[in-house]
């Protein structure tokens, strides 16, 4: 009897202590300071098509988990294999495990706006696009690089801004680089409709090239009820093989876009951008074209235009001619009109002295 109550007390010890254990592990599993011990806190990323078994690998060599047998025990409980979300998180100094995955599974992603127009540089659209994110300029163009390497889609790194329809977007705070470009991939591909697309067989182009000539339009004409006239002259040269003589593509070869007046030195720039030396559309956009010059070129006039001057009232409109001659007489009126606004403002500059 006395070694029967032994026992039961021997077994009373054992399992009240390896329930003490127990408790004591689960607890330090849950609530023990386990995520950054003693370090700042750190951005962990986890991009498209990661594994739980890469999360894992990836928290242990960045340093971030001090116990990995104890997260990854808990991972497992509250079966974090199985909820994997690409995104940037936050994992703060002295986290739990809990609340490490309570960061990780929860989905804290704060929805922000991005907005991008009037770009003229893709080093523009880097700084546009990632102001109000977590993503760096850096990662951002590596994201980029990797896309055009891979896509199928006809894009390079000449005319990858033609991707970008400028518009505002919400996204995550914590987007991961490659899933941004995804996601203004798949903006692309919705905005270029079966019409729209329709449209730019009809009129010889394919959607980069429509981009092209549409950011040529941009920059030659402020009035947008002009642009169609001026996107229908630019096809006229392009059916004829004849140089588009694009003014603006000039002082985007030169890259100095305080140039005003693009005089006959300009003109030898040897550039592919150079269109009065080379037939065609040049290999890329030369700034990012609004929604409304790239439907004014889907949607441009059908007229038999082949060159355009500055109106000499300085509206902003142009006079558009079919032949040179009538050209040379507009080209003239502007001139004359010009020459006599400098000698106004020379006179008016002497009268103030």
């Amino acid at each position: 009897m006395a070694t029967f109550k032994k026992s039961k007390m021997i077994i009373f010890l054992v399992g009240s202590t390896l329930l003490i254990t127990f408790v004591f592990y689960f607890y330090q599993i849950l609530f023990t300071a386990n995520i950054l011990v003693d370090e700042a806190d750190r951005l962990f990323v986890i991009k498209s098509g990661t594994t739980y078994r890469q999360v894992l690998t990836d928290l242990h060599r960045q340093r971030f988990v001090n116990d990995m047998v104890s997260f990854g025990f808990l991972a497992r409980l509250k079966k974090f294999d199985r909820k994997i979300q690409p995104g940037r998180y936050m994992l703060r100094r002295n986290m739990t495990n809990l609340q490490a995955l309570d960061a990780l599974m929860g989905g804290r992603r704060e929805v922000v706006t991005i907005t991008f127009t009037h770009v003229r540089l893709l080093s523009d659209l880097d700084d546009r696009i990632t102001k109000n994110i977590g993503v760096t300029t850096e990662e951002f163009e590596e994201a980029l690089d990797h896309f055009i390497e891979s896509n199928t889609e006809g894009f390079t790194r000449e005319n990858i801004l033609s991707m970008f329809i400028p518009n505002t977007y919400q996204v995550y705070y914590n987007v991961v680089p490659e899933e941004l470009v995804e996601r203004m991939n798949m903006e692309y591909k919705r905005f270029w409709t079966e019409e729209r697309r329709a449209k730019a067989a009809a009129a010889g182009l394919n959607p980069i090239e429509v981009s092209i000539l549409a950011s040529i339009v941009q920059a030659e004409t402020i009035k947008q009820d002009e642009a169609p006239i001026v996107a229908g002259l630019y096809i006229n040269r392009l059916k004829k093989g004849i140089p588009l003589q694009a003014d603006p593509t000039l002082v985007y070869a030169i890259g100095d876009f305080s140039i005003k007046r693009v005089l006959n030195e300009h003109k030898e720039v040897d550039s592919p951008y150079n269109t009065y030396k080379n037939a065609g559309l040049p290999p890329g956009p030369i700034n990012m074209p609004t929604i409304a010059n790239i439907d004014a070129v889907l949607d441009y006039d059908h007229n038999n235009f082949l060159y355009m001057c500055a109106r000499e009232d300085f509206s902003g409109y142009h006079n558009f001619a079919t032949n040179l001659s009538a050209h040379n007489v507009n080209a003239a009126r502007y001139q004359r009109a010009l020459t006599i606004e400098q000698r106004k403002g020379a006179a008016l500059r002497r009268k103030k002295k």
